[in-house]
């Protein structure tokens, strides 16, 4: 086991790293942000005096170096923008990403899961028709069109909740359902198709041979040793929630790390852009670094050598 979490951590150094270097030299891609923060007719003397401020003169590779030294440290530098400590600056959103998230991952379980189950017992019946012909429309729809016929439905035609911005439980509603409408299908069509194979086991005829009630066989020995595969994809979820929900915190304005990564892109904001993509690849790979860990709680032949 010792072993095993050595090679774990390591790897997800690996991860992160890899991901800082692909992001710095992507970003750079878009060109110069010195030209953004200065009026058009600046001189170009007082341009190239602020590039070098910047540190943007320097060669390529020498900005790498420095930016790798510095990540080490957790110094992603200032926003260009703010004027404030760039790492600081996204701690204080991710707050509001973690509980879009993980409320979106909630409402996703408590309403796939059941629904996966009963699809499964109920093979080819019109709620198992039902069902897969919703979660094929669930994993074809877009996020950001969801969430604008969700806006356009309840809170413009009906007036029911916000359009956007956060601060009480009804503008999470419409934010959390569009991030967790593609979940939902997705895990509805994978605890169906996980619960088919386990309810044709051995030990599932066994446990109806032995009068278990249809509730039990289900729940507790189909969906226990169904789990493992529905772990992981519900980690790697989890990640694609926390880090790729930049589309439905723009549509909403919610204000979480999404909607600042969008507006640092926009305007160039390299530090914001870099300290965001570190703290999103830290949460991914730990999120699967606990996934690993479940394996075995779940299913205690599993052994990590």
């Amino acid at each position: 086991m010792l072993s095993f979490l050595c090679k774990r951590v390591l790897q997800m150094f690996i991860v992160v790293f890899l991901a800082l270097t692909a992001v710095f030299f992507l970003v750079r891609l878009s060109g110069d942000p010195t030209a953004l923060f200065l009026p058009p007719d600046a001189p170009r003397e007082q341009l190239e005096h602020y590039r070098s401020q910047l540190g943007f003169d320097r060669p390529l590779y020498v900005q790498y170096g420095e930016f790798i030294v510095n990540a080490i440290q957790g110094d992603f530098g200032k926003s260009l923008v703010a004027r404030e400590d760039s790492l600081g600056l996204v701690l204080e959103r991710l707050p509001a990403t973690f509980q879009l998230a993980l409320i979106a991952m909630g409402v996703a379980l408590l309403i796939s899961i059941p629904i996966g189950i009963l699809s499964a017992y109920r093979r080819n019946s019109l709620f198992d028709q039902l069902g897969v012909t919703l979660t094929v429309i669930g994993q074809a729809v877009p996020n950001f069109w969801l969430g604008l016929i969700l806006i356009y439905l309840f809170a413009v035609i009906m007036q029911w909740l916000p359009t956007g911005g956060g601060g009480s439980v009804t503008h999470m509603i419409l934010p959390t359902l569009t991030l967790a409408g593609y979940s939902i299908a997705r895990f509805t069509r994978f605890t169906r198709s996980t619960m088919i194979d386990v309810y044709n086991e051995d030990y599932i005829r066994t446990a109806k041979a032995s009068g278990a009630s249809m509730v039990k066989i289900l729940f507790w020995y189909g969906l226990k040793n169904a789990s493992i595969p529905l772990i992981t994809l519900v980690a790697l979820d989890l990640g694609v929630l926390l880090g790729g929900s930049v589309i439905t915190e723009v549509v909403f304005s919610w204000p979480g790390i999404g909607k600042l990564l969008m507006q640092s892109l926009l305007s160039r904001d390299f530090p914001v852009v870099m300290a965001t993509i570190f703290l999103i690849s830290v949460i991914y790979s730990v999120v699967n670094f606990l996934a690993d860990l479940l394996y075995a709680l779940v299913n205690p032949q599993i052994r990590y050598r």
